[in-house]
């Protein structure tokens, strides 16, 4: 099992301590790009790949860890591109 692999699967099990930069890093394994609109964003990002495939997400503030909306938000949209079944 690659790392990848892994850190999907720890994605998967919906973890209460999964954190923005291990969804950052599966993103961009995955062949996304972080995208933000300067300082007019707040704390708003757009993950964009060269499909034009957008994930938005909120960083976490002022801690680093996701909200279970946002594991289930990243989850559907990685379901949707078939990442995993």
């Amino acid at each position: 099992m690659s790392r990848l692999e892994k850190e999907i699967k720890r994605l998967k099990s919906k973890p209460k301590d999964f954190t923005y930069d291990e969804a950052r890093r599966i993103l961009n394994k995955l062949g996304f790009f972080e995208y933000n609109k300067g300082k007019t964003s707040g704390s708003r990002v757009v993950f964009i790949n060269k499909a034009n495939i957008k994930i938005e997400l909120h960083k976490p503030h002022p801690g680093n860890i996701l909200k279970p909306y946002q594991i289930n938000k990243l989850l559907n949209k990685l379901k949707e591109m078939e990442v995993f079944k």
